[in-house]
């Protein structure tokens, strides 16, 4: 019997059948039933629950899920997969296959019927160089969603748990941070992958939160302040500020500095720090400043 946790079958299987992984794709297969079981098991799953998995690949994760949970939707892109695919999961009624761009797909319409109008989980081992447009659909969507468990670039993981002011912390960790709680579950090492990445790699757990971890009255407002400020490192915020794009939303120029010192002194923000310094609950306060109504 075909154990897609082998490196070696998994191998040979890709052999036999004239298949590689895609690079173009991302495809880095998991091999390994310990971290498959890991993975299904931090996002808590039980039988009265449904799943959305985004790149089925081989179907090894899609297996593992539909063995916890009441019903998996795979998402997966590449039609060279398709076969396989099917003959693995021919066996799980509870299994539901759609080839598609999980980018390009109607999003409301994927969960609302793939969780029955209701809410469910995200458990995927995505494509590395899409994690950043994944996640920003995947919290525009939050209130399909219970739990989102991702394996990721370990780089990434460490980006949307960063504090303010560390290198690692951009746009993406507060808009993250805002949308939902985020830890990192555990690392997983390159060679339980078929290929091995050139990289390391994290489970995440995320869990949305509604409206926001933390209040504020204009949301928007909020998160294009937050671009404006990463937008121009190592500037003041009064200048980025002043210099963000049109298409955020902001409508500052460059003869707009009074005004916006006088946002960040009602806000209780020194003119003179960085962007990317602020924390999200002082974005929250400068969104919500009366100076901008």
């Amino acid at each position: 019997m075909l154990d897609l946790s082998s490196p070696k079958q998994v191998s040979d299987l890709l052999r036999e059948n004239g298949l590689r992984a895609q690079k173009r794709l991302g495809q880095n297969f998991l091999c390994d039933r310990n971290i498959l079981n890991r993975i299904a098991g931090t996002a808590n799953l039980t039988p009265a629950d449904s799943v959305v998995e985004i790149g089925g690949g081989l179907g090894a994760l899609t297996l593992t899920l539909a063995s916890f949970c009441k019903s998996v939707t795979c998402i997966e892109i590449d039609h060279g997969m398709e076969p396989l695919l099917r003959q693995h999961i021919a066996g799980c009624s509870n299994v539901n296959l759609i080839l598609a761009d999980f980018l390009r797909m109607d999003h409301d319409k994927l969960f609302s019927e793939a969780f029955s109008g209701g809410t469910g989980y995200i458990v995927a081992n995505i494509p590395y160089y899409i994690s950043s447009p994944i996640l920003e659909i995947l919290l525009r969507h939050k209130r399909h969603l219970r739990k989102i468990v991702m394996l990721v670039q370990q780089e990434f993981a460490n980006r949307l748990v960063a504090a303010p002011g560390s290198d690692d912390c951009g746009s993406l960790s507060l808009f993250a941070q805002y949308h939902a709680n985020i830890e990192i579950a555990f690392s997983v090492p390159r060679t339980v992958f078929l290929p091995p990445p050139d990289v390391g790699s994290a489970v995440i757990m995320i869990e949305p939160k509604i409206p926001g971890t933390i209040p504020v009255e204009n949301e928007e407002r909020m998160l294009a302040l937050i671009r404006a400020g990463f937008g121009q490192r190592r500037k003041t915020i009064v200048n980025a500020l002043m210099r963000s794009p049109a298409s955020y939303g902001l409508k500052f120029g460059m003869e707009d500095r009074p005004l916006i010192e006088g946002l960040l002194q009602e806000a209780g923000i020194d003119p003179q720090r960085r962007g990317e310094t602020l924390s999200l609950h002082e974005y929250a306060r400068l969104a919500d400043a009366s100076v901008l109504d």
